[in-house]
């Protein structure tokens, strides 16, 4: 349980004899002279961009590497919950969560490892549960603002197909952008026992969404999945404008390329309610997973391709706020939180950075 106003836990490694203690410690200042080495690490491995052809060929093929992702994976890389409810609550406001805030079925990796929190990452090469998901596990506007300014094409669209559809007869609804094989999805359907809730989930990768529509925990009552690209702005949604309470971001903008960002997360906020929120969890620049990337795997500033042909981008609080601002949100929470994981086994050290958001559609326009 966080510590009262401290978000992201309270085990402070005050005294550094008691290192290899536990697994993980909250809150780690990081000294200048860290934040140096790491600027040095980013600009070292930054120097020898990919040929543009090479760059093309990564976004044209973008579906294919994620659809190979998760053929590969399937859907053997669930893990434990405990701290999505504790930092979003909002997923679930009316239910009765545990002292750790989870209250859900517990899934568990196949080969049940604990590897401090990279799992197999070499060279940035490793799986998605390792190095998104099991990261977080040691963790416990108005209409008028869909007019002229904000991308109006796309908001006039969805207005359009006001009525009936899948979840219309709702009174809480949330959409899960990147949901994978339902990592985030099902643990919500299991705790979120509101009986006007309806999940919206959608992926880029047709192998994901089939992993999640013949998962024994798939409701089609409750849940409604499809296969959704982000980057194309003339793909349709499902619901219309102003019909979601929470969009969930988790580790997926981090994926796009950056030039793409901003006209997604236009688009997504033209289907808040008023008062509605965007939650996001993602990396932090400088994250140990940045620092661990070769050269030749560069993208661009802070966008690195893996291994396996998806790809990477490492935020800073200022980008995010002025990606949620552009789109007309206000900011409720925009944190970095700072963690210095802990392989005991192996008596490695390793500092990741994430970037925790929570922005919200105003109730009346700005003036």
């Amino acid at each position: 349980m966080a510590a009262p106003g401290r978000p992201f836990g309270g085990r402070l490694l005050s005294d550094p004899a008691r290192l290899f203690q536990h697994n993980a410690w909250d809150h780690v200042e990081w000294s200048e002279e860290q934040e140096a080495s790491a600027r040095s690490k980013v600009e070292d491995n930054s120097s020898q961009l990919l040929p543009p052809d090479k760059q093309e060929e990564y976004e044209v093929n973008a579906k294919r590497y994620w659809d190979d992702f998760y053929k590969i994976h399937e859907n053997g890389f669930f893990k434990d919950r405990h701290w999505l409810f504790t930092e979003f609550p909002e997923l679930a406001p009316n239910s009765n969560l545990g002292q750790n805030g989870n209250s859900v079925r517990e899934f568990r990796n196949k080969e049940g490892s604990n590897d401090g929190g990279l799992g197999s990452c070499e060279n940035g090469h490793c799986s998605l549960e390792s190095r998104a998901e099991n990261e977080l596990n040691l963790v416990k506007s108005t209409a008028e603002m869909c007019t002229e300014e904000l991308v109006p094409q796309q908001c006039r669209e969805l207005k359009e197909r006001d009525g009936d559809y899948p979840g219309s007869s709702a009174s809480y609804r949330i959409l899960e952008v990147g949901c994978g094989a339902g990592n985030t999805v099902f643990p919500i359907l299991q705790t979120n026992n509101d009986p006007g809730l309806f999940v919206y989930c959608c992926d880029f990768s047709t192998t994901a969404v089939d992993l999640v529509q013949t998962n024994a925990e798939y409701d089609p009552s409750r849940c409604f999945v499809f296969v959704h690209d982000l980057c194309n702005d003339q793909s349709p949604f499902p619901m219309p404008a102003q019909s979601l309470d929470v969009v969930i971001l988790i580790f997926v903008l981090s994926a796009i390329l950056p030039e793409k960002m901003q006209g997604i997360v236009d688009r997504l906020s033209c289907l808040l309610k008023p008062g509605g929120m965007i939650l996001l969890r993602d990396y932090g620049r400088y994250d140990l997973a940045q620092l661990r990337f070769k050269k030749g795997q560069c993208l661009s500033d802070n966008f690195y391709v893996r291994g396996d042909g998806t790809r990477v981008y490492f935020f800073t609080q200022d980008e995010l706020d002025d990606l949620f601002t552009r789109a007309g949100l206000q900011k409720i929470q925009n944190l970095v939180d700072r963690r210095l994981q802990v392989n005991r086994g192996k008596q490695v050290t390793m500092y990741r950075v994430w970037i925790q958001c929570k922005y919200r559609k105003p109730e009346a326009p700005q003036l």
